[in-house]
């Protein structure tokens, strides 16, 4: 199976006014996933069909602040943003060391797990959430594994109709995301903007 789209990272200040902000922005309250011991954070999902989630992600201020400080950089966040993308992948050692020889800098690949809120555990595998190349628009990857989708029991807001990024670095993002088997639509800007449409109960969305 190539790479696909896993899921969307939307950062926001609080989680909170996150959930209402999309709740009435696609017309469906996300619910809350669980914390993140090892980056400081916690997050809100909703499903955007059969295998791709919106993850909405905060700074979680009851947690004690990580080795490598809050992930992206949330606890300093000015406006809530579309703020990278992840790509659901079989092989995924062979894919890391193929982005690793094409210098795409996704970092090691590591476990990672949380608790949902009724008790039950997700499991997965990552490449360093924490490397952000290209300020984030090429996207980390992840594998579950065994461990049931998100997707599939998050609320359905709607369905993800394309995602598009701008870059000053038009050329090169594109190189990067050839080496990881994806192409998306990227155009020259003078700032990096991760601009996502959505087909939500409130018709058709733009979100960046």
């Amino acid at each position: 199976m190539p790479p696909v789209i896993d899921h969307l990272v939307y950062g926001v200040a609080d989680l909170g006014a996150g959930m209402d902000l999309f709740g009435d922005l696609l017309g469906t309250r996300p619910v809350i996933g669980g914390r993140h011991s090892a980056f400081g954070t916690h997050n809100a999902l909703l499903s955007l069909g059969p295998g791709v989630y919106l993850e909405i992600i905060a700074a979680d201020p009851y947690q004690a602040l990580p080795e490598r400080g809050v992930l992206f950089g949330l606890d300093t966040l000015e406006e809530p943003r579309l703020i990278t993308w992840v790509l659901r992948v079989q092989h995924m050692d062979r894919l890391a060391r193929r982005a690793t020889a094409a210098d795409v800098g996704l970092g090691p690949v590591q476990t990672g797990a949380r608790r949902n809120p009724d008790g039950s555990r997700l499991t997965w595998r990552v490449t360093d959430p924490y490397a952000m190349p290209m300020g984030g628009a090429v996207p980390f990857l992840i594998d579950w594994g065994e461990t049931p989708h998100p997707s599939g029991s998050a609320p359905h807001a709607g369905s993800l109709v394309s995602l598009r990024i701008e870059h000053p670095e038009a050329g090169l993002l594109r190189r990067r995301l050839h080496a990881l088997g994806v192409g998306i639509d990227v155009t020259r800007a003078a700032s990096i903007r991760l601009t996502a449409t959505i087909d939500s109960g409130h018709g058709r969305v733009e979100l960046a």
